[in-house]
């Protein structure tokens, strides 16, 4: 049974990913504990967990606020994950066994229902299908080092909150690149499969960069 803790814990990261939360927002913990009606203990276990998590940023005596990213911050991520994750798109190519090929695709036509979905979790199921597909297709690498390297370059964070800044036709276009993906594997063209997913992350920066300005803007 889930616990006051669990459920806050689960309703804020719920709330933030989704982008309910501006980057730098106080999180204050009397105000959440009247909204979320439950006292204050849950609150602050379940922002302790967040600060773990990297979506919650906690100072001493100056309580919590979600994590904030400079421009600089955030395009160095993006590029070290083209870098990243293309090569292991290619390393993938010639090494990917077709059930796993249909399990990519498999997700592609999961994220492409998502796409058009007006539920209010599609954001985040669309995200964890994501998320399922980048990481099986670095498991497929074969790679023993590459999987870690994109994990402490890639703060999650950052990864989670992409689709809520997309509009739809940029999560069309991200369909499109994961079918472009799944075409590459089973014609073993690695050149090609390295250039769609480095094309398919930067896209990705693009439409953060587009939000950034329409915030720096308002």
């Amino acid at each position: 049974m889930a616990t006051a803790s669990d459920r806050a814990y689960e309703t804020l990261r719920r709330a933030i990913l989704q982008g309910d939360f501006e980057m730098g927002t106080r999180l204050g913990e009397v105000e959440l504990a009247s909204v979320l009606n439950i006292s204050r203990t849950p609150i602050r276990e379940a922002l302790r967990r967040l600060g773990a998590d990297g979506l919650v940023e906690l100072e001493s005596n100056r309580g919590a606020r979600v994590a904030s990213w400079t421009p600089e911050d955030i395009d160095e991520i993006f590029v070290l994950r083209a870098l990243l994750e293309s090569h292991g798109a290619a390393l993938a190519a010639p090494a990917i066994d077709e059930p796993e090929i249909d399990a990519l695709e498999a997700l592609c036509a999961e994220m492409e229902e998502l796409a058009t979905d007006r539920s209010g979790d599609r954001l985040e199921r669309l995200n964890e299908a994501n998320r399922d597909f980048h990481h099986r297709i670095l498991a497929a690498s074969g790679s023993v080092r590459l999987p870690g390297l994109v994990g402490s370059v890639v703060q999650m964070p950052i990864a989670l909150q992409t689709f809520s800044r997309y509009s739809d036709e940029a999560i069309r276009r991200s369909a499109n690149h994961h079918r472009e993906l799944v075409a590459a594997f089973r014609a073993r063209n690695a050149t090609w499969a390295s250039a769609v997913m480095h094309a398919h992350i930067m896209a990705a920066r693009y439409e953060v960069a587009r939000w950034q300005a329409a915030v720096e803007a308002s």
